[in-house]
């Protein structure tokens, strides 16, 4: 697929336009400079007033694989500070990104810097604008749900995440929608931490919006650079969806990880953390003992997944801080279960979570210099902003990887870290211990792909609470809440959600106490994981290894453009819908639910994206011999009917294009 195809040239102006007013504002000499993309307070004077004063150098790079970079250098002659704009156009999308940095090429510790905002932006829009914002995950049946709200003049909207992990009941991505207009604009804070966020709509229409890392105030030493949170603007036309399959092309072409060079492809893999609590009580016995269950029974598999606790943890997963395998129960480490499953073309995965740190581990014992503690805690957070910390924490994991076959790598972050971040700050350098510890976090991820380039990372925090636009491009979430996976409807709603936003994404089929239809297909996503007590003789085998086998034909299709058919929703009495279109060949997939207390035994949905002229074949993979044909025009215009005469049912419907 050309990702671009999508891309109206209305769109490309209205970024080059507004990508021309910010630079000028940047380079402005004029007091006080507009909208210059960032401000700040320094030695108690905003940046708008400061700036044009100061000196100017910009620079302008030739476009290197669809992204031009513009950069922007203000120092302050007086005391060295020296304030970096680097603004990447991308040549084929309607998105500008810029990420800011600041140094003191000075001799003296400059005056403080406080109230810095990564993202101050003003959108000249007239008429009615809504602001699209969603709740982030936080282990609740709310979480992933959507809010649209109108920017009345005078309105005002904030948001921040919770403890510092940045979709914690948070959700930094938006989209900002101008009704009248039909045009809008995706704003996005990539921030691997504690953000924040403000809308705000003035009584002369103008909308102003600001962003950053929630709190700074700091003098920076002789020498010392800090980078702010990532900004980023997207520009549409037209609706929502097609807004929506913009930013998905965009992710998929521009953002996400490539491990070896492509996509990531699509896995089912299976586990034993539901037998074993977790990996506690697993041992390379019962481990191959599950595997090789799996193969007689025909079910393919593409990872084996080890979870927590297969490090010294005495029956209790969450000490953490070892990172060396437990010998008394794998006597020939992780390595004996990853020899056993590679020739028959199974990967390892296998779970860390680094920056946790547990009383009486390894870490907590040794290394207390690399700990950072906070009031009330007992556990300690590993200080990624420690160069030592970092480059031990790097070459160990490394070292663990290589030694025992590690194919992907499962990152989990189960505390909030603010409190020890702020605990460590001193009063004229708050905010400086999350920053260097989001950017070793980050660089952290950046070496393990440079020593790994064909490895995937999955990420991980309490289920979905670390899903910013910085780590999405070096991670997928493969367990995006620890939210109940059984309730049914809230797991097709997060679906509904995260298939606007994230291309790829993963869920594991609850419950498992027998094969169920609705439920394997409620967990039918770009990864499926599997995880059933295979000791058992009494499961319907058949259907599983049909439910697998459905999953296969149909997972690539997760890469196409989505619509959602209907509204989101938990309610048990309702219907929900989507679709997944590959508009490079035409052909796509529909999935169908009708909920336990839904009184209607058929629907019918207005499928999008196809040729009206063209004549598409419509299978249900219920029914693969009963074939139903109907022209693009009919199924965009009259729909597509569907019959569940259960009570919950689950269908999936493939279509392809005949000519």
């Amino acid at each position: 697929m050309k990702y671009s195809d999508i891309v109206k040239p209305e769109e490309m102006q209205d970024a080059k336009d507004w990508l021309g007013e910010a630079l000028a504002a940047l380079c402005s000499t004029q007091l006080p400079a507009p909208g210059p993309c960032i401000s700040f307070t320094y030695d108690k004077q905003p940046s708008a007033r400061l700036l044009p004063g100061w000196t100017v150098q910009k620079k302008r790079l030739p476009a290197r694989k669809g992204v031009r970079v513009h950069r922007v250098v203000r120092t302050d002659p007086g005391t060295g500070l020296q304030v970096s704009v680097e603004v990447k156009e991308y040549t084929e999308f309607p998105a500008v990104e810029w990420v800011a940095r600041l140094k003191n090429a000075g001799t003296r510790d400059t005056p403080v810097l406080e109230g810095l905002r990564s993202l101050d932006v003003v959108l000249p829009w007239v008429g009615d604008v809504f602001l699209n914002h969603f709740t982030g995950d936080y282990c609740a049946a709310d979480g992933y749900e959507p809010h649209r709200v109108k920017l009345t003049p005078g309105a005002q909207h904030a948001f921040a995440p919770l403890g510092g992990r940045p979709t914690n009941k948070a959700w930094p991505y938006y989209n900002l929608e101008c009704a009248g207009e039909q045009r809008g604009a995706f704003v996005v804070i990539g921030w691997s931490g504690q953000w924040a966020s403000q809308f705000r709509r003035g009584d002369d229409g103008m909308l102003h919006i600001t962003g950053g890392q929630e709190l700074t105030h700091l003098k920076l030493l002789p020498g010392e650079e800090v980078r702010t949170p990532l900004s980023v603007l997207m520009f549409w036309r037209g609706d929502l969806c097609h807004a929506h399959n913009l930013w998905r092309r965009w992710m998929m072409a521009c953002n996400m990880p490539r491990p070896g060079g492509k996509l990531p492809a699509p896995f089912m893999p299976a586990g034993t953390s539901l037998w074993f609590n977790e990996m506690t009580q697993a041992t390379e016995e019962n481990q191959k003992y599950f595997i090789n269950r799996y193969l007689e029974e025909g079910i393919q598999l593409d990872y084996w997944w080890m979870d927590a606790g297969w490090y010294p943890c005495e029956g209790n997963w969450p000490k953490t801080g070892t990172w060396d395998v437990d010998t008394k129960r794998f006597p020939r480490g992780l390595r004996a279960v990853a020899d056993h499953v590679h020739p028959k073309g199974i990967n390892v995965l296998v779970w860390f979570e680094p920056e946790r740190v547990a009383p009486g581990t390894w870490l907590y014992e040794k290394r207390p210099q690399w700990l950072l503690t906070c009031k009330g805690s007992d556990n300690r957070l590993l200080n990624l902003g420690n160069p030592e910390a970092r480059q031990w924490l790097t070459d160990h994991v490394d070292g663990v990887i290589n030694e025992q076959g590690i194919d992907l790598y499962r990152q989990d972050f189960n505390f909030d870290p603010l409190a020890y971040w702020r605990a460590n700050d001193a009063p004229d350098r708050q905010g400086i211990t999350e920053i260097r510890h989001v950017e070793g976090y980050l660089a952290y991820w950046d070496e393990l792909q440079r020593r790994h380039p064909d490895m995937l990372i999955d990420s991980c925090a309490s289920g979905g609470r670390r899903n910013d636009l910085e780590t999405m491009r070096r991670s997928v979430p493969l367990h995006k809440t620890d939210y109940n996976y059984s309730d049914l409807p809230v797991k097709q709603a997060f679906h509904h959600t995260l298939s606007l936003w994230l291309p790829y994404y993963g869920a594991p089929v609850l419950p498992v106490d027998q094969v169920d239809t609705y439920a394997f297909r409620s967990a039918f996503a770009p990864m499926t994981a599997v995880g059933y007590d295979l000791r058992r003789k009494d499961l319907d085998y058949a259907l599983l290894r049909k439910l697998t086998q459905e999953w296969r034909r149909i997972a690539h299709y997760y890469y196409g453009d989505f619509y959602p058919l209907t509204p989101f929703s938990r309610s048990d009495d309702t219907w929900m819908a989507w679709q997944f279109h590959m508009p490079n060949k035409g052909d796509g997939m529909v999935q169908a639910f009708r909920r336990a207390q839904s009184p209607f035994v058929s629907a019918c949905f207005k499928l999008h994206g196809l040729n009206a002229r063209a004549s598409y074949q419509v299978t249900n993979l219920d029914a693969p011999g009963k074939v139903t044909r109907m022209s693009g025009k009919e199924l965009m215009e009259t729909g597509l009917a569907v019959v569940m005469k259960q009570a919950p049912q689950a269908v999936t419907l493939v279509y392809t294009r005949k000519r």
